[in-house]
């Protein structure tokens, strides 16, 4: 393991090997006292393999443009290599990989090969950067999986990566099953390969049946007779590929293998999100990646692969940074590190105060303040007594219920300046989705056409070009109520105003038809976003209001 010099360590003001983690992170001293005296590397490299083994996925299966669109992510983000593919599988594959290989980026790019001659030429034809080869070397997998000896193994392994340097890649390899495989058998492949010039060494924990402390020992020992760079490759069988990855860069590990929210076969692979900020939070370890963008590619994967992030995943869950609980929310307010272990904003987030039955005076108020509401004490208890009414109902409370709640408290919720009358959408194949509106703005008459690319955003552009192009669409929420295609949907819409930020507003409505809802949910979020301008203006020049 590389050690950092005296020097270094000096100039950091922390202990030998141990670098003091980023401003903005709240991290147990303990953490340090116990990791002084470890030797660790200075950065630790990624492999990211969402695009081979996260497409392995259940139901999973992206295509060429989809593959490119995350690899260019992945290359924004930092991901020091990007392991595309596995070129032999398919035509469509090699495809995707090779169109990642030609576009340019900077992150090594990488393709999957079995330790086979067959495998590493397709991967050439893709005209990749390096190879990850891998062959089973448990005695499960030689028996019942392979069946060959050991001896037999080790020579396919070391003619595999003579191959694969003959022509010129990077060479990593990867004893499949490593994790249960004689340590003894291990050392025998790995001084093989090394004999052949391999680039980098692989440990995977493949079916995810190991410890912390195990992996630490296990790594350990095998960096005894490794002499290059070595990676680890956990899976989340037992929930602990995460610490496992830790805890193989404990042991010595320079490389951990990673994808994006954890996806990956059977219970996923460990998360990248995770291991990056647990290998900067605990160790001071640094990798090449911006942090900063975590939550934006998160969010991509999500999207491309229709695999939802659970809200309470760590790191990049839509729970991640929300605060319910009236303790936690004040103590937030008072002071981030009470109850956050790091700045949200360090990996792309927001803290969010959610209000629920455990909610206070505290977040209430904080929630109505980011809509500009101020309410005295007396309508702020009248305010948190509804709410919990409400909540402990079992009735989900969101910005827009909350909002109604304190407008009828104040008496805000007057008759609406902006009135609907007349409403018309044109759509269908092979024409340009049209909607014109007529909106009665207090007493004045608006009119506005508007095209779009579908019904919705073409009615809501004309209510946009009747009322005032200053208004900004913030948010646009769509959640199914019942199945089938009459279903109950709602709608929620978030509104801004590019020439007061700080004004802003919820419209919400419930329906069956998707785009009559939409509109009425946009009509009522600019009544709201009307009256606080005119609060804003004290009531001046009221028809210039918008």
């Amino acid at each position: 393991m590389q050690a950092q010099s005296p020097s270094e360590n000096a100039k950091e003001g922390a202990e030998p090997g141990f670098r003091i983690p980023d401003k903005g992170m709240f991290i147990s001293e303990y953490n340090k006292k116990i990791f002084a005296a470890t030797r660790m590397p200075e950065r630790v490299k990624i492999l990211d393999t969402t695009l081979r083994d996260g497409e392995q996925t259940p139901n999973v299966a992206l295509s060429s443009d989809d593959k490119l669109k995350i690899a260019q992510a992945l290359d924004e983000l930092g991901v020091d290599i990007i392991e595309a593919g596995f070129p032999v599988n398919s035509e469509g594959e090699a495809d995707a990989v090779r169109k990642i290989a030609g576009a340019g980026l900077k992150s090594e790019i990488c393709a999957l090969c079995r330790a086979s001659p067959s495998d590493i030429d397709a991967a050439l034809k893709c005209d990749v950067d390096s190879v990850h080869i891998f062959l089973a070397t448990s005695k499960v997998h030689l028996e019942k999986k392979l069946k060959i000896t050991q001896e037999e193994a080790r020579d396919k392994a070391v003619t595999a990566v003579q191959y694969a340097k003959d022509h010129g890649l990077i060479a990593e390899f990867s004893c499949e099953d490593g994790t249960r495989t004689e340590l003894q058998f291990l050392d025998v492949v790995h001084r093989a390969i090394q004999e052949v010039k391999v680039d980098r060494i692989d440990i995977p924990d493949t079916v995810g049946v190991m410890t912390p402390t195990a992996m630490v020992q296990f790594v350990t020992e095998l960096k005894k007779s490794i002499k290059v760079p070595l990676a680890v490759h956990c899976h989340d069988d037992f929930g602990l590929s995460v610490a496992n990855s830790l805890a193989g860069v404990l042991g010595g590990a320079e490389e951990v293998h990673c994808t994006i929210n954890g996806l990956g076969e059977r219970a996923g692979n460990a998360a990248l999100e995770e291991v990056v900020m647990g290998l900067q939070a605990f160790f001071g370890v640094r990798t090449n990646i911006n942090t900063r963008k975590m939550a934006f590619v998160s969010r991509l994967v999500s999207q491309l692969t229709g695999i939802a992030v659970p809200p309470n995943k760590a790191i990049v869950g839509e729970n991640a940074f929300s605060h319910e609980s009236g303790i936690h929310v004040h103590g937030v307010l008072s002071e981030c590190s009470t109850y956050e272990p790091m700045r949200p904003e360090i990996v792309g987030k927001e803290r969010t105060f959610v209000v629920g039955k455990h909610s206070g005076h505290h977040a209430i108020n904080t929630k109505l303040r980011e809509y500009g509401l101020e309410l005295n004490q007396d309508q702020m208890k009248e305010v948190v007594a509804r709410v919990k009414k409400w909540a402990e109902s079992g009735k989900k409370l969101d910005d827009a219920e909350l909002l109604a709640v304190a407008y009828d408290v104040i008496g805000q919720e007057t008759e609406p300046a902006i009135k609907l009358e007349e409403f018309t959408v044109f759509t269908g194949l092979n024409f340009t989705p049209t909607a014109t509106v007529v909106l009665d703005i207090d007493g004045e008459t608006r009119r506005a056409s508007e095209t779009g690319v579908g019904p919705i955003d073409a009615s809501l552009s004309a209510i946009r070009a009747a009322v005032s192009k200053n208004i900004v669409l913030q948010e646009f929420r769509l959640e199914a109520i019942t199945g089938g295609s009459n279903a109950l949907c709602e709608v929620t819409v978030k509104l801004g105003d590019c020439e007061d930020t700080k004004l802003l507003s919820l419209g919400k409505s419930v329906g069956s038809d998707i785009v009559t809802v939409s509109v009425d949910a946009m009509v009522e979020g600019l009544n709201r976003l009307w009256h606080r301008k005119m609060n804003a203006t004290n009531g001046q020049e009221k028809r210039k209001a918008y």
